[in-house]
């Protein structure tokens, strides 16, 4: 049986500089030890700095990173929808996303990845929140909070029983994704909740394991905060209603809901695919 091949996607909003070393590095992990085929696509959502130029230096030389450019912002969640799209196109079976910080090493995410290859399970999470879990850098005080907060409102909307749903190290089979790619519409940072609860849904085994992690300075919610989590609260409540009777009476508001996402300049919620992406592809038999 050959090597399954391994899809990274890396969603990137302005993060010249320290997206860089982050490819690298994992470039070098894959190469090492993934037995089979590799693509690391960044996903550039709406950068109006110098990100695409870092990628493609990054890239030279290399044949397993890619990038998709989106001009437009579509959030992470939908960059994230977008990659999936052209992860799952190019044929990989197992597909995963970081964050471009590297606050998961690559040790730690191939580790998700070979589990999830072994059929641990349909889908594989990585958690702050567990016993094992390894924390070389916890978050501010005040972000841990909001988190346990935001945990507590998940578990009273969806009941998933799931630690940490916010940990951007994630790993999927292909046929889990297929199932349930038409339900992921959430373009924001609420994302994760989407996939999750959708995965649940859908029948697919979903397990938590714990995680190596260091936060990041520099983070983009962190400098956003209030805005950030006002945007997740209202897509978490959003999500809850979709899957209610009542969605259905509320379609005449749709347009003040956009508007209100707008506001809060955060990327509505995505009813299809997203367009306009600029991509470089490298040969179909590369790898690390």
């Amino acid at each position: 049986m050959p090597a399954p091949r391994l899809a990274l996607l890396i969603p990137a909003y302005n993060e010249e500089a320290r997206i860089g070393p982050v490819l690298v590095r994992y470039a070098d992990a894959c190469r090492a030890s993934w037995p089979g085929p590799v693509r690391i696509t960044v996903v550039l959502n709406g950068c109006h700095d110098d990100t695409l130029e870092v990628v493609r230096q990054a890239a030279v030389g290399r044949t397993d990173i890619e990038w998709l450019d989106f001009p437009a912002p579509i959030g992470k969640g939908g960059a994230l929808i977008e990659g999936f799209r052209h992860a799952l196109d190019q044929g990989a079976d197992i597909i995963g996303f970081v964050d471009a910080d590297g606050a998961t090493p690559p040790e730690s995410f191939l580790k998700l990845a070979e589990r999830c290859a072994a059929g641990e399970a349909d889908c594989l999470i990585g958690s702050r929140w567990l016993p094992d879990s390894v924390l070389h850098q916890r978050q501010p005080r005040l972000r841990r909070w909001l988190s346990r907060g935001f945990h507590a409102l998940v578990e009273l909307l969806f009941w998933m029983g799931i630690k940490d749903t916010q940990c951007p190290a994630k790993v999927a089979q292909r046929a889990a994704l297929e199932r349930v790619l038409p339900a992921l519409h959430i373009a924001d940072l609420a994302f994760d909740v989407n996939l999750l609860y959708a995965l649940r849904r859908a029948g697919a085994s979903v397990r938590e394991v714990p995680v190596e992690w260091t936060d990041q300075a520099g983070s983009k919610v962190s400098a956003s905060l209030g805005r950030s989590c006002l945007v997740m609260f209202l897509s978490v409540v959003r999500l809850r209603l979709v899957h209610s009777p009542l969605y259905r009476w509320l379609r005449p508001l749709r347009p003040i809901e956009t508007w209100l996402y707008l506001s809060l300049r955060a990327p509505p919620p995505l009813p299809r695919a997203g367009g306009g992406a600029r991509t470089r592809t490298p040969p179909a038999d590369s790898r690390c």
